[in-house]
């Protein structure tokens, strides 16, 4: 049958009062995306990983009992998938908040600065791979940004080069990776949606970087990429800004040539020219079949029948089922059913 994944966040459970980008919009809350995580923490004192394991257990469940072959922890630590992993970064100053415009121009916002050399302090994710997996039956992924999408969403007071903060974020985020290896993390994604954004850097020395990230994961590990192409700052929005979708075709042939496993695209909020996945002769294809920024519930026969004209390019052991995206704007009623319909419909595929 046909394997099944998430992307990477999950609606938080209402009693878990963390900031979550999910839920602000331009000019409010997403203006001062890094703010109040630290408070919010300390609120919550010694109960604060108790928790976090009750929210972890609930979304890892949920996701097991859809159906997931492979799945997250929901990022249900995180204010937002980026900047949180900044947080145990040195050289960033969460203090210092700069404005900049980020994702080729479509939003402002006051970011953490750089203002020294970026490097590794201590592991965290190996820690908290450790306390999901023992939550779950099931595989668990762990999601990390990366270098290009991390430099795109921090104001930079030190490097004025793209390429050159890259490497040393790559060599941080290589580090932590090996500490996931160690503590016997199979499956690591890496997002990296600037690279549908600017497919140029993206090729110049995005990829390069990627690769580096993974310098010596072993073959057993699962190295992912993890490219999206733009979402809305509310559910249901409509004619918002997203990255062009022959990004991919730009970028395809240089990812099947690099040492990446599995590369993860959408394809529900729009479809893309098939003849794509036959560039990926050796790649694995996460495939979005479940759009992440809609209300509206999918049809299983119309996943059953997209997947299908999918396997007239791509072995079926090469493509995987998943959501566009993380599952964030959704609430949890409506995450589960849709995951449930991604399920039934990948199951049916024989």
């Amino acid at each position: 049958m046909l394997k099944t994944t998430t992307i990477g966040s999950y609606p938080k459970p209402d009693y878990l009062n963390l900031p979550d980008w999910f839920k602000g919009e331009k000019g409010t809350d997403s203006e001062y995306p890094t703010s109040g995580w630290v408070e919010a923490v300390s609120a919550m004192g010694e109960d604060f990983e108790k928790i976090i394991i009750r929210a972890s257990q609930e979304i890892i469940q949920d996701q097991i009992d859809c159906g997931i072959d492979v799945v997250t922890d929901g990022e249900v630590r995180r204010e937002n998938y980026i900047h949180y992993h900044c947080r145990f970064l040195k050289g960033i100053d969460f203090n210092k908040l700069t404005k900049k415009t980020a994702r080729t121009g479509n939003y402002d916002c006051y970011l953490p600065t750089i203002t020294n050399k970026i490097k590794f302090d201590k592991p965290f994710l190996s820690n908290e791979f450790k306390l999901c997996q023992k939550l779950s039956s099931r595989p668990v992924k762990i999601t990390i940004p990366g270098p290009l999408t991390i430099a795109d969403t921090i104001a930079d007071n030190f490097y004025k080069d793209h390429k050159k903060m890259g490497l040393d974020l790559s060599e941080s985020i290589n580090q932590e990776i090996r500490f996931l290896v160690d503590s016997g993390c199979k499956h690591i994604q890496i997002d990296e949606p600037l690279f549908a954004r600017k497919s140029d850097d993206a090729l110049n020395f995005g990829i390069e970087n990627l690769e580096r990230c993974f310098h010596k994961a072993p073959k057993d590990v699962d190295k992912i990429v993890h490219v999206c192409c733009g979402y809305p700052d509310k559910i249901d929005a409509i004619d918002y800004p997203k990255a062009p979708l022959n990004s991919y075709f730009e970028i395809a042939s240089t990812i099947e040539d690099s040492i990446i496993d599995t590369i993860s695209i959408e394809d529900a909020h729009r479809f893309n020219d098939l003849k794509l996945l036959e560039i990926f002769k050796n790649k694995k294809v996460i495939f979005g079949l479940i759009k992440v920024a809609s209300s509206e519930l999918e049809d299983v026969d119309e996943i059953i029948d997209r997947i299908k004209s999918c396997l007239d390019h791509i072995d079926k052991e090469r493509l995987i089922a998943a959501p566009d995206c993380g599952l964030g704007y959704l609430s949890r009623d409506l995450a589960r059913a849709k995951l449930k319909v991604l399920t039934k419909a990948a199951k049916s595929i024989n």
